[in-house]
């Protein structure tokens, strides 16, 4: 009799210990597969030192040209997290409505623009991904297929028609030798359909490094903070001057695919927070 009492309870406590390892199991395996939050900040500057003012902040490129802007945005899309391991991340990707951003500096908060990100699963990030513009496999979605995003940037001015489609960056302000008087407008964009309209792809997509690694739980929210050198607009990789042949121009002519291409060099992260 007490043989079978002792195994009984021997039998009963098993049990409580599985079950309860069980349950353990599943809290870990839940928090393996939580999400968390993640925020990007933009900061625009020249030569790295941020916070360009609208309409004030002049620099001199190296064909010695003095430019200012009175507007400076540029749209951010298809923003891919890369892990430790190099499996990626993709935010929306292709759905401009839940997964683009415009970055106007007429909406930096002390010099910078935030992108708050959810629904980010729990890794340890060290590299960010993103599309300068909007890719056409998101274009070609229709208007319908990108209703809400279409309204954000025909209100921010950052659309030609459907058919012409999103600018990409718009770069407006004014230039020259001795000071900056002269007005220039250059907006870089895919024109519609660029197979149909046989022009340029001008999106272009930027993976940067992460100095410190960006973790994300559900209780730590990472800032990455990525500076962005308007320096290199005219003095990238092949040095622009603006001239009356190109101080006007919208769309994808050959001005503005250098212009495209110098941009594309114009990001870099500066620090992570893990807070």
């Amino acid at each position: 009799m007490k043989i079978y009492k002792f195994l009984s309870l021997l039998f009963i406590a098993f049990n409580l210990f599985t079950l309860s390892s069980c349950r353990n199991s599943d809290d870990d395996d839940s928090q393996e597969t939580s999400t968390g939050n993640l925020q990007i900040k933009f900061e625009n500057g020249f030569n790295n030192l941020g916070n360009i003012v609208l309409n004030q902040t002049v620099q001199t490129s190296a064909a010695g040209q003095k430019h200012n802007f009175s507007a400076l945005k540029y749209v951010v899309s298809n923003i891919t997290l890369i892990d430790e391991g190099g499996n990626e991340f993709k935010y929306n990707e292709n759905n401009p409505d839940k997964g683009a951003f415009i970055i106007d500096q007429a909406d930096a908060v002390a010099g910078v623009v935030y992108i708050d990100l959810n629904g980010i699963p729990k890794n340890n990030y060290k590299k960010v991904k993103f599309g300068l513009g909007i890719s056409q496999k998101a274009y070609l979605l229709g208007q319908n297929g990108q209703a809400e995003f279409w309204n954000k940037a025909k209100q921010k001015g950052m659309s030609w028609s459907w058919a012409g489609g999103y600018i990409f960056v718009k770069l407006e302000g004014k230039y020259g030798i001795s000071s900056a008087d002269t007005e220039f407008m250059n907006h870089t964009g895919n024109m519609g359909n660029i197979t149909a309209n046989d022009v340029p792809d001008l999106y272009r997509e930027i993976t940067l490094n992460l100095p410190t690694t960006a973790r994300v739980t559900a209780q730590v929210r990472p800032s990455i903070h990525i500076l962005a050198d308007l320096n290199q607009f005219l003095s990238g990789s092949k040095t622009l001057s603006l001239t009356i042949g190109n101080n006007m121009m919208m769309g994808s002519g050959p001005h503005l695919l250098d212009v495209t291409n110098n941009l594309t060099a114009m990001f870099k992260v500066d620090h992570v927070h893990n807070d």
